[in-house]
Order: structure tokens, then C-alpha cells, then sequence
């Protein structure tokens, strides 16, 4: 099957004005930070895009205290309808920034422009509007504290490089709702859109000191974990820094969710819609890279239809377009980083040398930036590595099942609890596979949705709490208190 030519239609860069160095944001300020800079690399193609500070020690320390003073001072006096106010017009913010924060987004982090402007963005001012509804209806919601929920007070928060903007706005969103102020930091490759988003702030007319960001890497995040002015800490990233974290915190008063990695199970069965069940796989692995903790990288097919289901994909996989994220044609962006795509190299060789038959779409990579081609794996088995460990990248397993309870224990047979799919046209079937399942959320003949009223969160080494929805409310608060 051909692949479509189109002539390039590239987003203009001239709607981001990107300033050659960026200082830390604390107390409703741009300030110097103490530590050395960093350089912020486009990954597409390893042009510099800009200085940013790395917070020190001492750096952190202002950023707690200044969110303690606004806490006190400020935020936990308001009432819940001002406190909404000011997330309906953080929202509206953004909305009117969208395209500023898209273009951005794509720049520091290499995903297509189209899903940045259509996908991440929208969904970053969609959780703020849903926030705000709830600002002044705590007392209804069921949380912990009843009628009168508590917060906790100063929340500290550590964002990944996948969802830079969706990531924030999953965190920010309902800790500001629920009383708290917040430190959070985002990721060393990623710290652009969250410092542009300390400009809505500012725009906003936030009170100094209710949002704090803190750029840097691996010290900085040891900075606010160890913090004894952390009530409550909030982390998506690797399972073996969350579990790190979760030993750091162990004997303390400090709470913690932790949104950790996945290895999920995209299951499709012989009744399946195969076409549909196609672009729910890809949407499930290729779908930004592949970047993903929730990715369906483990394809589970019924075992009579399996050559047709491949051939599919792979005839669908030569049409992806992957190339320049800032064009509106580009399917598949530039991995994040070359330390990343070291990592997936590793894997991908491994899962050669275990025995497993590696096919990719073939098409031709940029000279420049860091770049992998979709790539797909039969043969697979339960012990190899690629089954086992979690990619991060535009890569898929392909593994077989003959009856349901197969394919329930190969999809559970993962240190991983995070997400699974199911592909088959029999409602009692799904809800039966749901209820077996050992995943936070399971979709049904689709993949990757996502809304800002649904909780996501998974189990086992994937972590715990749960984010969006009023559920993710329930972690920003406490009891009543004595």
C-alpha cells in the first residue's frame, strides 16, 4: 500500500517567544536560581532552545516556604468559589494561549504539533475547568473530612517529559482546588511550557506563592521529596524512582501518589472489528512515540486470526509519517531525548537476540535529532525482555492466545497494573475480562481515552492513588481536623 506524498505544512514557530534563559518561578516571580543552567534540547533537532536554571538546595527551600506563607496567608482563607475563580481563569488562559502552548510543547518535547494542539493543550484547560466546578462543592464530593475536607497544606510535585503541559495540569489543577499551594518541578528535558505556564499564573493574577515552579534534574526532585515543608507529594514517572521515593518518605507524616510505569495488554479477539481494532493499536503504541506509561505495547491476539491482524498493521505502519514534528502531516514525532532512544535501542536489540522477528515501516529518518521507526515484534514470548520491561518508545510485542482465560493470564503475567484494552463485539465478554484484569483502567474497542472526569491510576509496581475525576480530589485532602 502506497503512502501518501504531501507537500510539508509546517507550524510557524513566530507565535512562541522563546527567551534565551529562564530563571525559576517563586513567590509570583522570575528569580535567579543559585544552581548551575542547563540546556534545553530540542529533540527534533538538537538546536538549543534555552538556559534554564537548576534549583539548588536553598532554591527549593524558598520555593516551600514561600508556598507556605501563601498557603497560610492566602489560599486555605479563601473561599472555594474564589479559589474556582481563579482555575476558570487559568483555564480560559490557556485556551486563549493555545497555539502559543502547543508550538512550545512541540518544540522542547518532539511530539507532532497535531497531537499537542489537539490532544495535550485542550485536555491541560479541559482538567482546570473541571477543577474549578469543584472548588466550591467539596463538601459534597465524599471525600475524606466529610462535609468539611482538609488540605493538606504545601504539596510538592514532580511531572514527567511524556505530557509536559497534560501532566501539570493533572497535578496543579486539583491541589489548587482543594486548598493546597504547590511546588513542582518539571522534567530536565521538558521545563519550558511549565515556565510559560508560570506566565498564566501572572496573567491571572494568582496570589504570589500558591504556584511555585522549580526547574532542575535528579537532585532537585531529591530536594522537594526530602523537604520537611512537603505535606503531600504527587509523582508520575519510573517505577524504580517511585519506588525510591516511596522509601525516602517511609516513618514520615508526608502522603504520597505515585503514577509509575506499564507494560499493557492491547487484547483482540477473533469477533473483533479488525479495521477499528488496527487504529486502536496504533493509537495504543505510536500514539506520541509511544511515550506513554498507559501504551498498549503488548499486542494479545487470538491465535485464528493472527496473520491477518498482522498483515493489517503492518500495511497500516507504511503509511505513518514520521519526520519534523512541527508538521501538520507528521503521525510520529522525535524521541525525547538520546538517552531515551539509547534505551530503546537497547531493548529492541535484545528482543532480536532473544530470538523474537523485528519489522519496522522502513521509511527514512531525519539526519538530525533522535529518531526511531514503528516497529513491530512476532514471535515474542513471555520471558523475553521486550515482553517484560517497559520500552517507552514506538515499539510493539506481538503475542498470541487461544481462550480468554490465556489471554487473561498472559496480560496479567506483568510486575505492571496500569492499563489493558479488549477488541470484541460481546458486551458480557468485556465485562468479564474487565473484572479479571489486573489494571487501573481498561478500555473497551478503543484505546487512549481520556477525560478529565475519569480517574486513571493503576496497581502492583504501576503505583497507587488515583488522578482525574472526583477521585483525584480524594489524595489532596484529609480528615477533619481534631
Amino acid at each position: 500500500m502506497p503512502k501518501f506524498e504531501y507537500a510539508p505544512a509546517p507550524e510557524s514557530r513566530s507565535v512562541v517567544d522563546l527567551k534565551s534563559s529562564y530563571g525559576l518561578f517563586i513567590n509570583g516571580e522570575f528569580v535567579d536560581g543559585s544552581g548551575t543552567s542547563f540546556k534545553s534540547i530540542s529533540p527534533a533537532t538538537e538546536e538549543v532552545l534555552a538556559e534554564v536554571s537548576a534549583a539548588s538546595e536553598a532554591d527549593v527551600d524558598a520555593a516551600v516556604k514561600a508556598a507556605r506563607t501563601a498557603y497560610t496567608r492566602v489560599w486555605s482563607k479563601m473561599s472555594g468559589a474564589d479559589r474556582g475563580k481563579y482555575l476558570y481563569r487559568i483555564a480560559r488562559i490557556l485556551q486563549e494561549r493555545a497555539r502559543e502552548f502547543a508550538v512550545l510543547e512541540t518544540l522542547d518535547n518532539g511530539k507532532p504539533i497535531k497531537e499537542s494542539r489537539d490532544v495535550d493543550i485542550p485536555l491541560a484547560a479541559a482538567h482546570f475547568f473541571y477543577n474549578a466546578g469543584w472548588a466550591d462543592k467539596l463538601g459534597y464530593a465524599a471525600l475524606p473530612g466529610g462535609a468539611n475536607p482538609q488540605p493538606h497544606g504545601v504539596v510538592g510535585q514532580i511531572i514527567p517529559w511524556n505530557f509536559p503541559m497534560l501532566m501539570l495540569a493533572w497535578k496543579i489543577a486539583p491541589a489548587l482546588a482543594t486548598g493546597n499551594t504547590v511546588v513542582l518541578k518539571p522534567a530536565e528535558t521538558t521545563p519550558l511550557t511549565a515556565l510559560l505556564f508560570a506566565e498564566v499564573c501572572q496573567q491571572a493574577d494568582l496570589p504570589p506563592g500558591v504556584v511555585n515552579i522549580v526547574t532542575g534534574a535528579g537532585p532537585t526532585g531529591q530536594a522537594i521529596v526530602d523537604h520537611p515543608g512537603i505535606d503531600k507529594l504527587a509523582f508520575t514517572g519510573s517505577t524504580g524512582v517511585g519506588k525510591m521515593i516511596a522509601r525516602a518518605i517511609s516513618g514520615t507524616r508526608k502522603k504520597a501518589t505515585l503514577e509509575l510505569g506499564g507494560k499493557a495488554a492491547n487484547i483482540v479477539f477473533d469477533d473483533a472489528a479488525i479495521d477499528q481494532a488496527v487504529e486502536g493499536i496504533v493509537t495504543g503504541i505510536f500514539f506520541n512515540q509511544g511515550h506513554v506509561c498507559c501504551a498498549g505495547s503488548r499486542l494479545l491476539v487470538q491465535e485464528t486470526i493472527a496473520d491477518e491482524v498482522e498483515s493489517r498493521l503492518k500495511r497500516r505502519l507504511e503509511t505513518l509519517r514520521v519526520g519534523d514534528p512541527l508538521d501538520k502531516n507528521t503521525d510520529v514525532g522525535a524521541i525525547n531525548s538520546k538517552a531515551q532512544l539509547d534505551r530503546i535501542i537497547a531493548l529492541t536489540d535484545a528482543g532480536e537476540g532473544e530470538g523474537a522477528v523485528r519489522w519496522d515501516n522502513g521509511c527514512e529518518l531525519p539526519s538530525k535529532g533522535f529518531w526511531f521507526r514503528p516497529t513491530v515484534f512476532t514471535g515474542v514470548t513471555q520471558t523475553h525482555r521486550i515482553a517484560q520491561e517497559e520500552i517507552f518508545g514506538p515499539v510493539l510485542s506481538v503475542l498470541t492466545f487461544r481462550t480468554p482465560q490465556e489471554a487473561v493470564a498472559k496480560a496479567n503475567n506483568t510486575p505492571y497494573g496500569l492499563s489493558a484494552g479488549i477488541w470484541t463485539e460481546k458486551g458480557s465478554r468485556i465485562l468479564w475480562m474487565a473484572d479479571q484484569l489486573k489494571a487501573g483502567v481498561v478500555w473497551a474497542n478503543t484505546f487512549n481515552q481520556f477525560d478529565p472526569t475519569s480517574p486513571f491510576g493503576g496497581y502492583k509496581e504501576s503505583g497507587y492513588g488515583r488522578e482525574g475525576g472526583r477521585h483525584g480530589l480524594e489524595a489532596y485532602v484529609k480528615g477533619t481536623q481534631s
